[in-house]
């Protein structure tokens, strides 16, 4: 069968406004690209800038989920540095918990969104970042193999950006992508991980929620964690009853996942839920992110009937919040020096150029079908440098889940506690190759390991 060929247009070459002209520009405001721009902005002397396509800083930390990987295996800290700093100011205004270690998730951190959105802000005017929102970056500016800078889009037209390095932190690898570097999708299948839009319950009786599944663990299946964990007022993720979610679906209910998974809010009647599933969706595709979030919620109004039917503690419940925008796992990621492996994971490798180590598990949501997968490492592993400079392309450096790693391996860096230190070495490795003229792949590392340390990283001995 012959493919219908698409029309083209012929776009007429046109001179292009310079908007500004930066040491470091960060591309993407999620929990990577905060991390990146302050770290940047504090090697003295530093001009960063922070674009962002939406109409708030902090990306996923804003749809009601919680931090995950900020504690190792053994219950001790391993994400520090600014990412620490971050928490632990929310925490003194009363946003954010504790770091709760957890036998299936590792350890959980609550956060505020919308507490969060504004210390994003605070940190940015704190650090003297120029913070631009409602850009895309549509394009980058090449010198041969070396990134000069991007192209934004806006509803005042076509502008450029100059910067003598570029962090690409816009979680699809917008910037890697557009400047021909080498890149991968998905599994082996070129399917990515689902997609899924949070939402939060409020007015849940979290008493008898808590209660009835510490006390009838035969009648509420709760995966891997015995369900006495759940008997205390603290921060936690439910994750299984799927002897509910088979009861619900005889009865005619039309549910896309195999487990019901929801987790603490930070008031005590609040849960945010997350069980919408999309298969198959490219984020980069806006037709099918659209059709994605659709989907989303048809599936969240069939989900809310669900847990007021079959969860107790939820029968008075009501949908308070939805998040923004579907959280995406995964997309485009960069081939990059090195590429970080599940093997690497399950075997705690050490590397000379680490930046920061990661400890949570292999976190797979299935790209075809309902269910999900996680597998630990036994303590915490190294993530390479080299996984944040992608190949071929010079005057770049990567970080959140756009870094080079194979499909599994994602499903481990991918969370938030990782990317916000993969942010910070990035931003960090950006500014200290802006200032002395070198590229990213040329970095000294020690120099940037050093560097990281006197901020408070935390490295393996």
């Amino acid at each position: 069968m012959k493919m219908k060929e698409m029309k083209t247009i012929h776009e007429p070459a046109k001179e292009i406004p310079v908007r500004d002209e930066v040491d470091v520009l960060v591309v993407g405001g999620g929990p990577a690209g905060l991390m990146a721009a302050q770290a940047a902005a504090l090697e003295k002397g530093t001009r960063v800038m922070l674009i962002e396509s939406r109409g708030s800083l902090g990306g996923n930390m804003t749809q009601g989920l919680p931090l995950l990987g900020f504690l190792g295996r053994k219950g001790n800290e391993i994400i520090k540095g600014l990412p620490l700093r971050f928490v632990e100011r929310l925490r003194e205004r009363g946003q954010a918990t504790h770091h709760r270690a957890c036998p299936l998730h590792v350890s959980l951190t609550m956060i505020d969104p919308e507490g969060t959105k504004r210390l994003a802000w605070e940190i940015m005017e704190e650090c003297g970042v120029k913070v631009l929102m409602y850009v895309f970056c549509v394009d980058t500016i090449m010198d041969g193999d070396e990134v000069k800078g991007v192209i934004i889009e806006s509803k005042k037209g076509r502008e450029a950006i100059l910067a003598k390095v570029v962090v690409d932190c816009s979680g699809d690898g917008d910037v890697a992508f557009r400047a021909g570097a080498p890149m991968a999708y998905g599994n082996e299948n070129g399917i990515a991980q689902p997609p899924t839009l949070m939402f939060s319950m409020r007015g849940v009786d979290s008493r008898k929620l808590r209660d009835a599944v510490a006390d009838h663990p035969d009648i509420y299946d709760i995966d891997f964690i015995p369900n006495e964990f759940f008997r205390a007022d603290d921060n936690c993720t439910m994750v299984g009853f799927r002897n509910q979610i088979r009861q619900a679906r005889e009865q005619g209910f039309n549910l896309p996942v195999e487990r019901t998974i929801f987790m603490t809010g930070m008031a005590p009647d609040e849960w945010w839920v997350n069980m919408s599933r999309v298969n198959g969706i490219d984020s980069t595709d806006p037709e099918q992110y659209t059709r994605g979030e659709e989907i989303c919620i048809r599936q969240n109004a069939e989900i809310v009937r669900y847990l007021k039917t079959f969860i107790p503690g939820f029968e008075n419940a009501y949908m308070d919040r939805v998040a923004p925008f579907m959280g995406i796992r995964e997309s485009r990621r960069i081939v990059g020096e090195y590429v970080l492996t599940e093997d690497d994971i399950f075997n705690c490798a050490r590397f000379d150029d680490a930046i920061g180590v990661a400890s949570y598990p292999v976190d797979l949501h299935h790209p075809v079908g309902g269910d999900c997968t996680l597998m630990w490492c036994p303590d915490c592993y190294d993530i390479p440098y080299r996984s944040l400079v992608p190949q071929k392309v010079d005057g770049l450096i990567c970080a959140g889940r756009n870094i080079s790693a194979t499909h599994l391996a994602l499903a481990s860096v991918r969370v938030m506690g990782p990317a916000m230190c993969l942010g910070e070495a990035a931003g960090k490795a950006a500014a200290l190759c802006a200032l002395s003229g070198v590229q990213p792949r040329e970095l000294d590392v020690r120099k940037l390991q050093d560097s990281l340390r006197a901020e408070g990283v935390y490295f393996r001995d």
